[in-house]
Order: structure tokens, then sequence, then C-alpha cells
């Protein structure tokens, strides 16, 4: 099955929901189920993933054209660079990366500031190469570890996860350790190319060049705020004991879909001119990019029912190595999808459902246990991008990088931060068993 999703999206180059289906399809009749079963089965998955995560893919694109059309990334980008101005160059332009990720497609998101960093090159004079593989690490990291991006949301409904907050919490912490290693690694690569220098004070960007007719930072940033703060305020609800009708409400507004729908809505105050036709056209355009994508995702969900109904736990039941490699395993599976194919969704999304009948095996099976799950997925996916992956030719060709010079800078950015990534969470998942 999984040879046949690498070898569907990578050379017969099919779409990867119809390889997905059809590897449903294949695995369901290998386990001689009957055909009606199969279809029943394969409904339910894929409806179960729209029902948990239709509106949450559909929201955050429409948040993401109309942070993108209304250039209110560059407005977020305008001020980390003035604040953290007394950081390496490089690290700002991956804090810049890690905030504009999180509501924004990493792809999308890197060719909406290929210009301005560009521009930060020419005015700082800094080696591109440098700064494009820290914006590229930048956005890497956020798009497989934090939701409303759909890898990890996929995930957790694969894994029947419940709190999302708590893994919005911990993806968020080691995705920053994660920036700040592609960060490092920029560095390196500005201080290994004998180009010119910035000096001491080239930090200071031309602001007619970058903050021209932009939003302010507290309008461009509420639409991704507000839905963070929300659900954050709804996790402590969890803790009050009287489900009143009062209650009922704040757990209405508090729950990740309406969270993000009310982000979208501070996102239409960003329109200041022909406000209905630009709202419409942000509809249009988010239910057009959230289309293929809730697909995919909707059809890896149908996979994961077909893949539960295999007795995994009766073929593992003699490995005792299970418990022990623990962590280890959903970062194996997810980092050989990922190198063999190219996407990190697709990734995700195969890697967790073919792990979720192993969770009580590897001791996974709890809150806490299925949010390592996800991390240890997001990090194998992030292992490593190279010329199967859109998201390698956007950073080379946006970047004016050969193949080999995108090979030696962003390709090994992302090994790094998969390996980095892999060591963190298996520290943080031994201190989380001990204590």
């Amino acid at each position: 099955m999984i040879l046949w999703i690498i070898l569907g999206t990578s050379f017969t180059k099919w779409h990867p929901s119809l390889v997905l289906l059809t590897a449903a399809l294949f695995l369901g009749a290998l386990l001689q189920i009957p055909p009606l079963i199969i279809l029943k089965l394969i409904k339910e998955g894929f409806g179960k993933i729209v029902e948990n995560i239709g509106l949450l893919i559909l929201f955050g694109t429409i948040i993401g054209f109309i942070l993108e059309r209304s250039q209110a990334t560059l407005s977020i980008a305008n001020w980390v660079l003035k604040h953290l101005n007394m950081l390496p160059l490089p690290y700002c332009i991956s804090c810049i990366g890690y905030l504009v990720s999180i509501p924004v497609f990493c792809d999308a998101a890197f060719v909406i500031l290929s210009q301005l960093n560009k521009t930060i090159s020419r005015q700082t004079k800094t080696p591109l190469v440098g700064l494009s593989v820290a914006l590229s690490t930048g956005l890497f990291a956020p798009h497989a570890l934090i939701p409303p991006t759909p890898g990890p949301l996929a995930a957790a409904a694969n894994l029947n996860l419940d709190n999302l907050i708590l893994l919005i919490a911990v993806g968020g912490v080691i995705a920053f350790i994660l920036i700040l290693v592609g960060g490092a690694y920029g560095n390196y690569l500005i201080k290994k190319n004998h180009q010119t220098q910035a000096e001491k004070d080239s930090n200071e960007i031309s602001q007619s060049e970058l903050s021209e007719d932009l939003p302010s930072f507290t309008s461009a940033i509420l639409p991704i705020l507000i839905p963070i703060l929300l659900m954050c305020f709804g996790g402590a609800l969890n803790f009050l004991p009287n489900d009143t009708l009062s209650i009922s409400y704040l757990r209405f507004i508090t729950s990740p879909t309406t969270a993000l729908g009310v982000g979208m809505l501070f996102a239409f105050r960003l329109v200041n001119s022909k406000k209905g036709s630009f709202i419409y056209k942000s509809i249009s355009n988010g239910i057009y990019q959230a289309a293929p994508i809730l697909i995919i995702t909707s059809m890896g969900g149908a996979l994961g029912t077909i893949i539960q109904t295999i007795p995994l736990q009766e073929y593992a039941i003699g490995i005792t190595s299970f418990e022990s490699l623990g962590i280890i395993i959903p970062f194996a599976i997810a980092a050989l999808l990922k190198t063999a194919q190219g996407s990190s969704t697709v990734a995700i999304i195969t890697a967790s459902s073919i792990v979720f009948p192993l969770l009580p095996l590897m001791d996974l099976e709890s809150e806490m246990g299925k949010v390592w799950t996800i991390m240890a997925i997001g990090v194998g996916s992030m292992t490593v991008s190279h010329a199967n992956d859109s998201y390698f030719w956007i950073v080379s060709q946006m970047s004016d990088m050969n193949v080999k010079t995108a090979y030696r800078t962003h390709t090994l950015g992302t090994f790094f931060q998969g390996v980095v990534g892999l060591v963190v969470v298996f520290i943080g998942h031994s201190l989380w068993k001990i204590f």
C-alpha cells in the first residue's frame, strides 16, 4: 500500500486523492472485505474528515487569501523586522515565516514573501541564499506542526484527538525551536558566502519600500491571534463543572470552527474598498483553494478507515520492541513517505492513518500520547524537501537558485530540521513518560 502511494504520486503523477482512493480499494480487496462494505467504510472515513475539519480548512484558506491580497503579511513582516532588529537578520526572517505560515500555506507564503526577502537582501547587502533558507525553513515547520494547516488537523482527526489547543501549544513550541535551527543554518550560509556583508546598522530597511499602503500590524495580526486566544479560553472552560446555558454559548464561541470563523470576520475588516465584491472573491477563492486540500485529506481519512480494519495489534503482539521504539515509528513512516513522494500533507495523513491502530502497542493512546505521535509524524514529514516536492521548486525558482544550490541549502536545511525535530520530540516524549 505504501509502495503504491509512493509510486502513484511520484512516478505515475496521479493526483494524490486518486492514489489514496485506489490504495483504499486495493487494501480492502486484499483484506477480502466485501465490496459494498469497502464502499461504506470509504464514505464513512471521507465524511468523518469533512465533518471534523472541513470548515476549519475553508475558513483558514479564506483568511490566508485575504491576508495575502491585503498585504497584511507584509505588515506582520515589517513589524517583526522593526522589533526584532537586535537579532541576526536570518532569525528575524525565520520569525516572519513562523507567524505567516500559521494561516497561509508555506508554498503560497513563500511566493508572497519572496519579493520582501529580495528587498531585505538588497537593502542590507546580505546574501539572498541565507535569507531564502531562513524563510523557507521558517515557513516549513509551522506548516507541518501547527493547526489550522491541514496536515496536523487531519492527523488529529485520524487519531481521534479531542484537545486541539494542546496540539497547537506543543506544536507551536517545537516549531519555534525548529525555525531557530533553520535561522542558524541560514546565518551559517550567509557567513559562508563571501559576498558583501551587512554593516552593523544595515538592518534599517527602507520603510517606503516595505510599508507603503500596508494595514496596521494590529489589524493584520488579529485574524491570526483572535482564533488562538478563543481556543485557549475554550480549553480553560473544560475545567468548569457546571454546564449552564452561558457556558454552552461560551463553548460554542470558543470551539475551533467558530473561533476560526471569528478570525475570518476580523480578516474581512482588512478590506478598505469594494468591500462586498472583495469578500465574495475571497470566499470564492477560499473554496477554490480549500477543495483539493479537503478532498486529499478526506481520502486519507477513507484510507484510514480501511487500515483500521486490519488487526495490526495481533500481528505485532510478538514484537517486544514496539513500546521501546515508540515515537520513532511514526517519524520513520512519515519521513519515508515524505522523502519518497514529496507532499508533507499526504505523508502526515497517510502516516497517521497507519499508526492509529498501533497507539496502544506504543503506549500512546492518551491525549498527550497522540499529541507526541502527531509531532513525530510532523517532523518526519519535513525530512526532506527535494525535487519531488513542489515547495522545493518554489523556493529555488523564487530565490534564483539552481538545482544544485537548492539541494545544498534548502534540502539540507529541511534535513537538519527533521533530525533536530526528532531529537526534541524524543526528549519531550521521554520526559512526559517519566513525569
